[in-house]
């Protein structure tokens, strides 16, 4: 053992969630353009979008059958809003969190919306494993296999938010507390 092990084992454990934060911010990057360009469609009258962009929405809907995004439920409808207003503007802000690295005010912020984006995903996603398509206006997943391509779009956006909540709560680098001198 030389003098340099707990340095580096100190520098090891700084470094160690620098992975996941350059992960985070790559999804909170991606996330803008997708929701500003394509989540919110259903929320916005029709025509406010390039025809182009309403095109890329329907070729997503017919390919991976997701009638969720060009006739949405009410509760769906809700789930975007909550996008449009609470998530959109958290997006850059985590962006910038974690790209910059080792910011530990994004802890509960971070832990607030994943909170939230995983409960909305297990909603949605029993919808599509079990909801009765037959009757949906718009091509809906009617095999196993069509609603397991269908939960493996939404997938990451379950995941990531998991991962960012495990990684807020457990990694040492997010969760340590400060001591309080008693006086």
């Amino acid at each position: 053992g030389g003098r340099g092990e707990p340095e580096a084992a100190g520098a090891a454990m700084a470094a160690g969630p620098r992975w996941r934060e350059r992960l985070f911010a790559l999804y909170f990057l991606s996330h803008i353009p997708v929701t500003a360009l394509i989540d919110l469609q259903p929320l916005l009258p029709a025509g406010l979008y390039p025809q182009g962009l309403t095109e890329v929405l329907q070729w997503y809907a017919a390919t991976f059958r997701d009638p969720l995004m060009l006739q949405p439920p009410e509760w769906f409808k809700a789930f975007i809003y909550c996008e449009a207003f609470l998530q959109m503007p958290f997006f850059p802000v985590a962006a910038y969190a974690f790209l910059k690295g080792g910011c530990k005010w994004i802890r509960t912020p971070a832990i607030i919306y994943s909170t939230h984006v995983a409960t909305t995903l297990f909603a949605i996603l029993a919808h599509i494993l079990f909801h009765d398509f037959s009757q949906s206006e718009h091509l809906g997943p009617q095999t196993q296999r069509e609603r397991l391509i269908l939960l493996s779009v939404y997938a990451p956006y379950l995941l990531i938010p998991l991962l960012i909540l495990f990684t807020m709560l457990y990694n040492p680098h997010y969760n340590h507390v400060e001591k309080r001198k008693r006086k």
